[in-house]
C-alpha cells in the first residue's frame, strides 16, 4: 500500500515517543494525536493516551468514537503534576519557531502593539522546562521557521542554558516534524538539524521553506514509509473519516 503525506507525518510523529515508555504522551493536532495512538497500538504498548479529555483510555480511542474502557482519570490538577514531575511526553503546535526551538504561541509582531493575538504562553514554559517536548508544525514557512520569534512562549536550548542548571536541568526538545520534514536539535550547540525529508521532497525545498540556515550533515534520508499494518490501522482503525486530511492535504 502507498502511504500519503499525511500518513508519513502521522509516522513521523509517532516515533518522536519510541523508547518512551509508561509516560503520558500528550499530543496537539490531529496528526499527533493519532501518532501517540499509533504508536501505542504498535512499537509503544506501555504508553498512556487519553480521550482527549480528562479519562485515560484502555485502548487507543478512534476519532469520533466514545471513549471505551477507561483506565483512570485524569483530572487537570493530576495532569499538572504529571508536567512537574517529566513524566509526559508533549507534542505542541508553534505559530513561529527558531533554529534553537524557541517557539511563539502568543503573539505575531511586535510586544507593545502585536499584530495578531493568539493563544498567549499557556503552558508552553513549564512543558519546555519540565517535559520532554517535541512539535507538529502541519505547514512549514518562512512565517513559521523564523530567525527570532516575537514572543517566547517554549524555552529554547540557547535561553534554557542562559537561564542556567535550574532550567537547563530537564529541558529536552526532542523532535519537530512538519509536512516537509523532520528535525531534532542534536548539534553542539542546540540548532536545529535536518533529519530526514518526507518521501517526493528535496533537502532544497526544506531549506527554502526555513527563516533560518538548517543544519545539514550528509546525505539526508526519506523519512520512513508506514508499514501496511500501520496504514491499516490509521485508515481503518484510528482515523475512518479521514480528518488527518484537513491538516495535510492528500
Amino acid at each position: 500500500m502507498s502511504a500519503t503525506r499525511a500518513e508519513i507525518c502521522v509516522v513521523a510523529c509517532a516515533e518522536a515517543w519510541r523508547g518512551d515508555g509508561e509516560i503520558l504522551a500528550a499530543a496537539m493536532g490531529t496528526c499527533s494525536i493519532l501518532g501517540a495512538r499509533l504508536a501505542r497500538l504498535t512499537f509503544e504498548p506501555g504508553l498512556l493516551t487519553t480521550d482527549g479529555g480528562a479519562l485515560l483510555t484502555a485502548e487507543a480511542v478512534p476519532f469520533g468514537a466514545p471513549a471505551g474502557a477507561v483506565e483512570g482519570w485524569l483530572p487537570f490538577r493530576e495532569h499538572l503534576w504529571l508536567v512537574q514531575n517529566g513524566r509526559r511526553h508533549v507534542m505542541m503546535g508553534a505559530s513561529q519557531i527558531d533554529r534553537h526551538g524557541n517557539t511563539n504561541i502568543s503573539a505575531i509582531g511586535d510586544w507593545a502593539q502585536p499584530k495578531s493575538q493568539l493563544l498567549g504562553v499557556r503552558g508552553a514554559p513549564g512543558n519546555t522546562i519540565c517535559n520532554p517536548t517535541s512539535y507538529w508544525i502541519p505547514k512549514q514557512s518562512t512565517r513559521v521557521f523564523v530567525p527570532k520569534v516575537d514572543v517566547v512562549s517554549g524555552v529554547g536550548h540557547d535561553r534554557a542554558a542562559e537561564l542556567g542548571p535550574q532550567a537547563a536541568r530537564f529541558h529536552d526538545l526532542r523532535r519537530v516534524v512538519t509536512d516537509l520534514a523532520v528535525f531534532d536539535f542534536g548539534t553542539p550547540d542546540g540548532s536545529m538539524r535536518l533529519v530526514s525529508v518526507h518521501p517526493g521532497v528535496e533537502v532544497e525545498q526544506v531549506q527554502a521553506a526555513g527563516g533560518f540556515d538548517l543544519v545539514v550533515e550528509g546525505d539526508v534520508p526519506e523519512t520512513r514509509q508506514p508499514t501496511d499494518e500501520e496504514l491499516r490501522l490509521i485508515r481503518e482503525v484510528l482515523d475512518p473519516k479521514a480528518l488527518r486530511y484537513r491538516e495535510v492535504k492528500a
